[in-house]
Parts: structure tokens; sequence; C-alpha cells
């Protein structure tokens, strides 16, 4: 008599059980591996919700302690600063000011949190009163950002936020020539031993938009496509970051990072050995937000599910809006 022929492999042995599952489970997020991006405003008087944001604020120096004090017992070890300055130039001053809102920022964190893992973007977008990521100039295109003027006060910004106590510069302008300038100027202020985490792959995204709401950095006119990446590149961003890497960063990250999955993959499989990040962008976090409250999404299982994914494809850390809650979420999760 022949018996039925049955598999000899079921992959659905290893699923059966919660129990299972989370014991083979290939990759995990956790507290650690998140970084929450923070919005500091000079002249706030308390503060100020980000409506395209729920739950998040633009922070006086006042409230950053009561905010810091809560990411502490949430188990969140990092920060990225932006800043919104009290007045805004065609230099963007305020950015390379000793006295400027990120620099108080920094030393106001240092203060309460010194083990709190302090990250600065540099930009100028939130500073110039054009709103461009540099220093303006007339082209016989138009108005546009120039490139090497601006790397002049990339690195003024930078040496002044590392004088203010930050751990990690992270340049987020697509600069040509950015990470190098940095590197430079840091080594020649004895801040060798401070990491760049370069914007190395930066898409020019429909994703940005509440972002800006929030650093009050829309761009006065014009867009940012002559910096910023086009979005139907892959190639590019190998070369982009191949470049960074040339130039010294330490670390390099994707943004955004949940469309580009498969740009992460191929920065991380390009440079094994170079600690990964991918930014979940607000726009996605305002979308989620949006489907939630229509009850046509699980928030928990999504933010789960697009953290994972960027996890999966290789991202060491993730910068995400969604860092408090799901902190909450996973420790709510854990028996007392």
């Amino acid at each position: 008599m022949l018996l039925p022929s049955y598999p000899k492999s079921r992959p659905r042995r290893l699923r059966a059980t919660p129990a299972i599952r989370s014991l083979v489970r290939e990759n995990n997020v956790s507290h650690s591996h998140l970084i929450l991006p923070l919005f500091i405003k000079a002249g706030l008087n308390g503060k100020k919700e980000i409506s395209s944001m729920p739950g998040h604020y633009q922070l006086s120096l006042k409230d950053l302690a009561t905010e810091i004090n809560e990411i502490q017992h949430l188990g969140i070890a990092a920060v990225i600063l932006f800043g919104i300055p009290a007045n805004k130039d065609d230099y963007g001053s305020d950015a390379y000011s000793d006295q400027g809102i990120i620099q108080q920022a920094i030393k106001t964190i240092r203060i309460i949190a010194p083990d709190m893992l302090i990250i600065a973007d540099i930009c100028f977008c939130e500073y110039t009163s054009h709103g461009h990521c540099g220093i303006v100039h007339q082209t016989s295109r138009g108005a546009d950002v120039n490139n090497d003027h601006t790397l002049e006060l990339l690195k003024k910004t930078a040496v002044s936020y590392a004088h203010a106590g930050a751990d990690i510069l992270a340049p987020s302008g697509m600069m040509d020539g950015m990470v190098e300038t940095i590197r430079a100027a840091l080594d020649q202020n004895d801040f060798s031993h401070l990491p760049i985490l370069s914007y190395a792959v930066k898409y020019a995204s429909s994703l940005y938009s509440p972002f800006r709401d929030a650093a009050e950095g829309a761009p006065a006119f014009g867009d940012r496509n002559t910096y910023q990446m086009d979005l139907a590149n892959g190639n590019e961003a190998l070369h982009e970051a191949a470049l960074d890497v040339q130039e010294g960063a330490d670390m390099l990250m994707v943004k955004p990072g949940h469309t580009y999955l498969d740009i992460i993959w191929r920065i991380k499989q390009a440079y094994p050995h170079l600690p990964l990040g991918a930014y979940h962008p607000s726009g996605e976090f305002a979308m989620i937000k949006a489907a939630a409250k229509k009850g046509w999404v699980d928030e928990k299982q999504a933010v789960k599910e697009i953290l994972t994914s960027m996890k999966r494809a290789g991202a060491d850390f993730i910068i995400t809006y969604y860092a408090k809650e799901f902190c909450h979420w996973q420790n709510s999760a854990v028996p007392a």
C-alpha cells in the first residue's frame, strides 16, 4: 500500500507558537536602535504643537528639560536636534553662532542627561530667510545654492556644535564635499574624535512636508532638486555613498528609509563595515497617524512592520518620530 507523499520540509513548524517565532526571529527593533528628532525654537513661551505631526512639538529650552527626562525614562538614548532661530537671514548665521539655539540646546541636554547621545543635524534650511539648504546666488538658470560658499559655513557650524558638546555631526544638505570639509575642520580644531553621520543618500522626496512645517524650513521659491537626489536613481546612491566614505564619513544614512529599502540594502552590501541609518520621514508618520485615526490601519502593527523592514534591509539604526510611542508600546508589553 502506497502512503501519501507529505512534505519533508515544513517551515510552518517554526511558526507554530509565539515563543518559537520569537526564538528564530532574524531582525528585531529595540530602544537602542531608535533616534528621536527634536525641534527647538528660540523665543517660545511654552511648547507649540506641530499640527501635521500629532504628538510632536516645537520646544522651548525650558520645555526641553521635561522632554529629555521623559525620553530617558522610556529608554531612548539618542536624539537628533533641529533648531528654529529667532531671526533668519540669507546666510543662516544663527546656525554657526556660539549662542545659537542648537548650541544652547546641546548644553542644556548635556547638563540634564550627561549620557544622552546628541546628534546635531547640520543644514541651513531652518536658518535661512529663503529656506534653502545653503547660500543662494544667481546663475544663468536663476537662483540656486552655491555649493562651495555653503561649505565654508558648514565647517563653521560643525565646529560650533562640537564646542557646544555634540557627540555626532550629521550634515544633511547634500552639498558636494561636505564630509571632507567638515572632517578637516573638526580635525584642525581638536575634534578628531567626533564622528560624522552623513546623510549620504538623501532624495528629493514628497515625504518631507510635515518636517518643513516643524522646522519652518520650506523653500520660499523653487525646490531642492539641484542638490537632493532624483528618486528614480539607484546607482547614483552608491556613487554618493562612495564619495562620502572616501571623504571620511564614519556612518551613512538613507533618507527616506521605508520607500527606499532597495537603496538601504545596496548601500549595506557595499559598505557592510560602516553603520547605516535610515530616516523614517515625517510624511509617512503623518500618513500612518491619519489612517490610524480613521481606523484604516492598526497603528502599532504598521509601525512595527515598517521599522522592522528597514532593519531587515540593512539599517543599523533608525531616526523616527515614532520612537517615543514605539518604546511606550514595547515597555507596556514587557511583564513587570
